[in-house]
């Protein structure tokens, strides 16, 4: 049986563009043109003649323009895929085609290589659409669970945060999601997602292209399940998988906190421990994100503003009610030379213990940074390396007993309720 062709429906109202557009799709023996519209209504015409998988949307027509015209043919064809093409790449542009359906954006003049990637990877991130395979129940943006019955899978969300910028929090994200995927080999699953939306670092860090992110699934959260994330995420070669800030930082508005929670959400069904590096403001979609943390990694360095800055979120940890034991306090670039404020002081001025401590080991930092190497995956001996490891046995430790703890409780609850019912036999 032949595979199945990608069809793409065009809908420009410059009939060069049209043409160019055909002769660069010709050969890719995968791609077929099923047709080519000149106007907006033209296209949702076409577009529920041919059922094309893709549709090309100029965004500036006369008439109705490809916002309009995108908009009618989600609701239409839903089958269909709508990639928006425009001169302009302004925010604006890109937000409002975004919520009129739009899959993706290119901007012209955009290469053969880019029309054929985008065409590709927007197709391959709507198979879910097209499977005939059951999907998960969802009522707003998260799939909701039946009264007394347990997710089959909660993995662990551990939040890396710090109030002040430049601390070190991509770094101990980033090697901390390698450390547990070591530690736990080798049925362990492990993700880290890059919740620093405009500036994230996490893919130069890992030295990932970053041909995806958690962009792609802004305009798809109703359909949201695990093989749309998995199609949005990238593998590295120590087994994590990585879901990339936005390559754009005006596309960080795209991501509403609704997304963030229904993304983690699901990725809990997935994976064993989920590591989401995130940025200095709280904003409400860090605030959700700390929300529905199992663990909050509150880092701090051994200096009078960061130690101010960290006090201050405690207070506000307080006030939004979180367990003292959901933060976990980490002083990075402990100067072993005695350079600094000691962590003791550090632990009386927050009233917090101190669960890990890493050292100051610029060289290795910056080498790791700049070769998008972790340094995790180099000598475990050295100095940084060790107390990673370590922070990450904490961790586990911590999850353990917790689970110990509740497996605990659940005889005494079930002795509870028995003896409940029978009074009011």
């Amino acid at each position: 049986m032949t595979e199945e062709k990608i069809r793409v429906l065009i809908v420009d109202d410059i009939p060069e563009t049209r043409e160019n557009l055909k002769k660069l799709l010709y050969f890719e023996t995968d791609i077929e043109v099923v047709g080519a519209a000149t106007s907006g209504e033209e296209g949702i015409e076409l577009a529920k003649q041919y059922q094309p998988h893709i549709v090309l949307m100029d965004i500036n027509m006369p008439g109705m323009d490809g916002i309009t015209a995108s908009e009618a043919i989600t609701q239409e064809v839903p089958f269909a895929q709508v990639v928006m093409m425009s001169v302009q790449s302004e925010a604006d542009y890109l937000r409002r085609s975004m919520l009129a359906g739009a899959r993706d954006f290119l901007t012209k003049p955009f290469t053969s290589d880019e029309l054929i990637s985008t065409i590709r990877r927007v197709y391959e991130m709507s198979a879910s659409r097209r499977a005939a395979i059951p999907m998960p129940q969802v009522a707003g943006p998260v799939a909701e669970v039946a009264p007394g019955a347990a997710p089959s899978h909660q993995g662990k969300i551990i939040t890396v945060f710090s109030p002040k910028g430049g601390v070190g929090c991509t770094m101990i994200a980033v090697n901390l999601a390698l450390v547990l995927q070591k530690l736990t080999e080798p049925d362990g699953k492990v993700a880290l997602v890059d919740a620093s939306l405009q500036f994230g670092d996490v893919g130069v860090m890992l030295n990932l292209q970053a041909t995806r992110s958690i962009a792609d699934l802004a305009s798809q959260l109703e359909e949201l399940d695990s093989y749309l994330i998995e199609t949005a995420m990238l593998p590295h070669q120590s087994d994590v998988r990585a879901l990339l800030a936005p390559p754009r930082p005006e596309m960080a508005d795209l991501l509403t906190p609704e997304h963030m929670k229904a993304i983690l959400e699901q990725l809990r069904t997935e994976f064993d421990y989920i590591i989401v590096d995130t940025w200095t403001a709280l904003h409400d979609l860090v605030l959700q994100v700390l929300d529905i943390s199992d663990r909050i990694l509150l880092i701090t360095v051994p200096d009078v503003p960061s130690i101010k800055n960290a006090r201050l979120f405690f207070d506000v940890t307080e006030a939004l009610d979180y367990p003292p034991d959901k933060l976990i306090l980490i002083v990075n670039r402990v100067d072993r030379r005695g350079g600094g404020i000691s962590v003791k002081l550090i632990e009386e001025n927050l009233k917090h213990p101190v669960a890990a401590q890493i050292p100051l080991e610029e060289r290795t930092a910056i080498v790791s940074i700049n070769q998008g190497v972790p340094f995790v995956l180099g000598d475990r001996r050295n100095p940084l390396a060790q107390a990673l490891f370590h922070l990450g046995e904490v961790l586990l430790k911590d999850f353990q007993k917790e689970a110990e703890a509740a497996a605990q409780a659940e005889p005494k609850e079930a002795q509870a309720r028995a003896r409940l019912g029978r009074l009011f036999r």
